[in-house]
C-alpha cells in the first residue's frame, strides 16, 4: 500500500503510527520520520503547493524507492498552508521485511521530499515579513547520492 495526503489539516503522528498498515507475514521493520516547523527566527512557515502535481511527484518518488528495496507499504503526509513553529509539517513511514530497507527507502523519500518536492515555503520572521525559504547545498548534497546509485 502507498499514499500520498497532502493536507492543510494537523498530522495526528500517534493516529498515523498506530494505524500503519503492516502485513503480519511479511513485515518485520517500520521505519518512520517526522519533521517539525523549527521557530529559530521565525513565526510561521507558509506552504504552497500545485494539487495533483505534488502528489503525484511524491507518487513517483514512493514507486521509486519500491523498485530499489523490497517494501510493502509506503505513506507521506505532508502540510500545507500555515503552520506554527513546533507543530508536526511531514510524517513519512515505510514499511518492510528488514530494517535496512526500511531506513534506506525512509531516508530516500525524505531527501526527495526535502529537495525536489514540488512544495514551496516562505517564513514569515519575528517582525511580521515574509521570505522565500531558499535550498540548502547540504539537502542537495544528501539527495544526489541517491544518483549515483547508493542504498544507505
Amino acid at each position: 500500500m502507498f499514499s500520498v495526503d497532502i493536507t492543510a489539516s494537523p498530522i495526528d503522528v500517534t493516529g498515523l503510527t498506530r494505524d500503519f498498515p503492516r502485513s503480519p507475514n511479511g513485515t518485520g521493520a517500520v521505519a518512520s520520520f517526522t519533521g517539525f516547523v523549527r521557530g529559530e527566527g521565525i513565526t510561521a512557515l507558509a506552504l504552497e503547493h500545485y494539487p495533483g502535481m505534488t502528489e503525484r511527484s511524491i507518487m513517483e518518488t514512493i514507486e521509486s524507492a519500491a523498485r530499489r528495496w523490497p517494501v510493502q507499504a509506503v505513506q507521506v503526509v505532508h502540510r500545507v498552508g500555515e503552520l506554527k513553529p513546533g507543530e508536526p509539517i511531514v510524517w513519512l513511514a515505510v514499511g518492510s521485511g528488514h530494517r535496512a530497507a526500511a531506513f534506506s527507502a525512509c531516508e530516500f523519500v525524505m531527501d526527495y521530499l526535502k529537495v525536489s518536492a514540488p512544495l514551496w515555503k516562505r517564513e514569515r520572521d519575528t517582525k511580521g515579513s515574509w521570505h522565500w525559504v531558499k535550498a540548502k547545498s547540504a539537502d542537495d548534497d544528501r539527495a544526489k547520492r541517491w544518483s549515483r546509485g547508493a542504498t544507505a
